[in-house]
């Protein structure tokens, strides 16, 4: 392989994030090559991006749509372990959701490989043992999502204690809509996110404001902060993407448009900066102003009860992400109303019966099990008319 081309996997390549990626590796042709590529039924796209980067190995799931034939091309399929560790990957990109990206993360950790992480919930479930094994083999975890990437390049050069990491947020779709109107909002209401282009999943947890707990975790394991020193503020303009506050009151800040693209970008050429023209500039004069407001924890239910099970430990925060993948899942599929979601998630792990110092095997089993116990209650409720 040319010594000038970074080797790529990407997990995750027909979702919003993946996508993006492939973006990047578009502007900049001569800096990487593509040699897997993992999707989940989004077959006629994933076609598309063979045809396009010429992997080596893919990875999707069965059956195929119609008019659709993999086997006639040149990527061979194999699992996503085997993706994520191919010979010739320099850097795995983790860009799906759910807990899918666990094994094959810890798999290329193993091998010692960077990951470029935007799956939330592999740091969700087992941050303690992610950022063990990472130090261990000496792997480099390069934030991917806005708001740890923005916390990332506010630290770098710096050897200051943090005081605070200050984390934004936009809201959601329905920050401005009044709370005792929340029953009446619809799925397609929930998508419309007022400032970033998003997948439906991750723009329904922005709605209830789970999205945001999950980078509280993140954060916290990610640059060991204590909990107590995490805030999280609304930012409708979604300029700034996280603040740090270090010890002598200093604050610093990131700010670009929204555009996942550059944290992508970011990730891709750590230590590096390359232009990129295709990518807006932050304009102070066009922009006018930036506003902040309270978390208003009435309007957002999730975000605390996310937080109390995550700092639980054991495999709570693995039970956590497998009930809100299912809520999610209920609400998208009119099985329940958008204010149905923090209630549905917080019955559902009452039943819950933790494991300490889980396996790897045990926080997929936990997050299944979360999954289930959803689906559970969404059948009886609709038995139950």
């Amino acid at each position: 392989m040319d010594e000038r081309l970074k080797g790529l996997s990407v997990l995750g390549s027909t979702g919003s994030v993946g996508t993006q990626v492939l973006d990047i590796v578009r502007t900049y042709p001569d800096r990487f090559t593509v040699i897997g590529l993992a999707a989940n039924r989004n077959h006629k796209l994933l076609s598309e991006q063979i045809e396009e980067f010429e992997p080596r190995f893919v990875y999707y799931k069965k059956p195929l749509e119609e008019g659709i034939d993999f086997p006639a091309r040149k990527a061979r399929k194999v699992n996503l372990s085997e993706i994520a560790t191919a010979d010739d990957v320099d850097i795995v990109v983790t860009a799906t959701t759910g807990d899918v990206a666990l094994s094959p993360t810890f798999d290329a950790i193993e091998k010692g490989l960077d990951i470029a992480i935007a799956n939330k919930e592999t740091i969700i479930m087992a941050g303690a043992k992610l950022m063990r094994d990472a130090g261990n083999k000496g792997v480099s975890l390069l934030p991917v999502d806005s708001e740890p990437s923005a916390i990332w390049q506010c630290l770098r050069g710096e050897n200051s204690l943090i005081e605070k990491l200050v984390i934004t947020a936009s809201g959601g779709a329905f920050r401005d809509v009044p709370i005792e109107e929340l029953d009446q909002v619809q799925r397609t209401d929930a998508l419309k996110h007022p400032t970033w282009e998003m997948g439906a999943k991750i723009s329904v947890d922005s709605a209830t404001m789970m999205n945001k707990a999950f980078e509280v975790i993140e954060a916290k394991w990610l640059f060991n902060v204590d909990w107590n020193r995490i805030d999280v503020v609304i930012h409708p303009e979604s300029i700034i993407h996280s603040m740090v506050e270090f010890e002598d009151g200093s604050t610093k800040a990131q700010l670009s448009p929204p555009d996942m693209r550059l944290p992508i970008q970011h990730a891709l050429f750590y230590p590096e900066r390359l232009p990129n023209t295709k990518l807006s500039r932050f304009d102070p004069v066009k922009t006018k102003e930036l506003t902040f407001r309270e978390l208003d924890h009435d309007r957002y239910p999730c975000f605390q009860m996310a937080l109390d099970h995550a700092k639980k430990g054991g495999t709570w925060p693995s039970a956590l992400c497998g009930a809100d993948d299912g809520a999610v899942e209920a609400f998208l599929g009119g099985k329940i109303s958008f204010r149905e979601i923090e209630p549905l998630i917080r019955t559902s792990l009452l039943a819950h019966k933790s494991v300490t110092n889980p396996s790897l095997e045990q926080m997929q089993a936990a997050s299944k099990w979360g999954k289930n116990q959803v689906n559970n209650l969404v059948s009886t409720k609709g038995d139950n008319g």
